[in-house]
């Protein structure tokens, strides 16, 4: 019998409408822990990494924790393995909500799903019954119409992850969503969706999930949710003003990037705030599964030409439809993001790529007539009027905003204005002020995402200790082992990040051992982050991406230009070479043979001889 985990491995070939069921190899699971960790090693080990990411031989895998569905707090999450069309690298988007649980109750850790549809196609996947049902009604719905649809035709109790138009249209920003407003998101793995011609997938499961120790377990789990109502950030902060909160604290801090990054300070960041979203537009907190957090904001504008309701916006919408295209209209940045959910894109690069569009008009590089309209910073009309275009792929320049501002800056000419690593935009926090945040930019495997490795805990809240973020010694220690080791072992286990501003991997172990009765340890699960970490890796490298592409944008390296910080920039080539050394890379940023070895990585090389 399996515990914490079902034990079952769901293969669905697309082409041929079969279906599999395989067992899950423990061996594997303890080697990988589950989530983004297993979920990586299956497709690094299925799929040829330089494989066209939007061709049929893409596959595109769903997998979920061990403890995701258990009742561990926090444990509702699930993730979406592929290769990126956005970056070319390995894709793991992340997502909470009910749907990851749901998967468990049916009886399946992981999907994979193979090959492409031969029309528009949804799958129904009830306990052990799995049924392929033509999706040509739902073509062109939004994600909370094909919820409702879907739901209406199969189960009022099932979950359902789905794509919107953006990823019908094969956006490289669109995402996969689950339970009406939640994202998985960055990397465009919505668009290798559609390129299956896959809208939808709902899953009812009525199982269980059985526990090897119970008693163990919920003993464990208790004290985690103790420390985790306890704590002033998870539980104080992020409760009352959803990761919004962070939106003064930052720019007073002057780390808060704008205007495409020109600038690190936000004359209009108190009117976007969270403190703003509370008193102005928030109609109540949501919670993901077992999650008494509930960080999720559903806020509503009432009345205007900005009207409408949904999910967010989130800390990281707020900033990048605000901040960076210099807007403070907060009923407008709530459009924008509403529109986002609507065609199922991915907000942070989304609003990315319209800052990045702001400024090559406003430098002249980008003539209005490709536009059809004046797009400014701080014009809010004009940027809604980006997103309709982008969302639709409208005409030629819509068509580029569809595909990031990396491939736009790369059409006109200016690549040096695309603010990212890797073809992903950054996130909102600044690496010319951040140390730690610049080196896990360059070094992250999906590119500049801060999920990955987030210092930004240590440096600004203490966590686990406070280091100052102007500080360079020990930064290449603090972002490879505690932030994108740890970051790699906890996705893996189905636990929201958020979680670990209250808790650490110790408590997390605690749970793991008696969930599955396997022995995790404090000290495994480091070595099982590295393990992950470095699996990635071999993927981008066998994918093509060489040590010239961890790198920032230039603009980081040139002085913070007025504010608190000014003057700060990114430090980064020496770190680089010293984080190479610590992670057991050469000087190529190729992991060496001793360093597989340690890992137990020796069979998946093939990188080089």
């Amino acid at each position: 019998m399996y515990h914490g985990y079902t034990g079952t491995i769901l293969r669905i070939d697309l082409t041929r409408q079969r279906i599999a069921r395989e067992e899950l190899d423990l061996s594997l699971a303890e080697k990988f822990v589950g989530g983004r960790g297993l979920t990586s090693y299956l497709l690094y080990r299925e799929m040829d990494p330089a494989t066209d990411a939007l061709s049929p031989e893409n596959k595109l895998m769903f997998g979920t924790g061990p403890l995701t569905g258990t009742g561990a707090v926090a444990a509702s999450r699930y993730v979406v393995v592929c290769k990126a069309p956005l970056t070319g690298t390995i894709a793991c988007s992340n997502s909470g909500g009910f749907f990851g649980p749901e998967m468990k109750f049916a009886g399946y850790d992981i999907i994979i799903l193979e090959g492409k549809a031969n029309a528009p196609t949804y799958l129904y996947i009830h306990d052990s019954q799995v049924e392929f049902r033509s999706a040509a009604h739902l073509w062109g719905m939004t994600p909370e119409e094909t919820d409702a649809a879907v739901r209406n035709e199969t189960s009022a109790h099932a979950k359902v992850a789905c794509i919107g138009p953006g990823g019908e249209k094969l956006s490289l920003l669109s995402g996969v969503v689950n339970d009406r407003a939640r994202l998985a998101a960055r990397s465009g793995v919505g668009a290798v969706m559609g390129s299956k011609n896959l809208k939808a997938i709902a899953v009812r499961g009525t199982g269980t999930i059985q526990l090897a120790d119970a008693e163990g377990f919920w003993y464990a789990a208790l004290d985690t949710l103790k420390k985790i109502v306890n704590d002033p950030v998870s539980f104080g902060s992020f409760r009352a003003y959803g990761t919004a909160n962070l939106v003064n604290l930052i720019n007073e801090m002057g780390a808060y990037p704008t205007r495409n990054f020109l600038e690190e300070v936000f004359q209009g960041a108190a009117a976007t705030s969270g403190e703003a979203i509370s008193e102005q537009i928030l109609l109540k907190n949501r919670a993901c599964f077992a999650c008494p957090i509930a960080c999720t904001r559903v806020s509503e504008v009432k009345d205007g030409p900005y009207k409408g309701r949904g999910e967010g916006p989130e800390y990281e919408t707020t900033w990048s439809f605000g901040a960076l295209c210099g807007v403070s209209n907060l009923d407008a940045i709530a459009k924008a993001h509403y529109l986002c959910g609507d065609y199922g894109l991915d907000a942070m690069s989304a609003g990315s790529t319209v800052a990045c569009a702001m400024e090559l008009f406003e430098s002249g590089y980008v003539p209005e007539s490709d536009i059809g309209f004046p797009l400014r910073f701080g014009d809010h009309d004009a940027m809604l009027r980006a997103v309709y275009m982008m969302g639709e792929r409208d005409g030629e320049f819509g068509a580029l905003l569809a595909d990031g501002s990396y491939r736009l800056a790369e059409h006109y000419g200016h690549p040096e204005l695309f603010m990212g690593v890797k073809k992903l935009e950054m996130a909102a926090y600044s690496p010319r002020v951040f140390q730690g945040m610049a080196l896990h930019y360059a070094t992250s495997n999906r590119g500049a995402c801060h999920v990955r490795g987030n210092t930004v805990a240590a440096e600004l809240y203490g966590i686990p200790k406070y280091v100052p973020p102007e500080t360079l010694e020990g930064k290449e220690e603090l972002v490879r082992r505690p932030f994108q080791n740890s970051t790699a072992f906890v996705d893996s286990t189905g636990i929201c990040l958020f979680s670990k501003f209250a808790i650490t991997h110790r408590e997390i172990v605690s749970m793991m051992a008696p969930a599955t009765g396997i022995d995790f340890t404090f000290d495994k699960s480091i070595a099982q982050g590295d393990r992950i970490w470095n699996l990635e890796k071999l993927f981008n490298l066998r994918a093509g991406l060489t040590a010239a592409d961890d790198r920032l944008p230039d603009r980081m390296h040139k002085p913070v230009p007025g504010g608190p910080r000014a003057g700060s920039r990114a430090e980064l080539q020496d770190h680089l070479r010293t984080y190479y050394q610590l992670r057991g890379w050469d000087e190529r940023g190729v992991p060496t043979r001793e360093k597989l070895d340690e890992l137990g990585l020796e069979d998946l090389w093939g990188v080089t001889k």
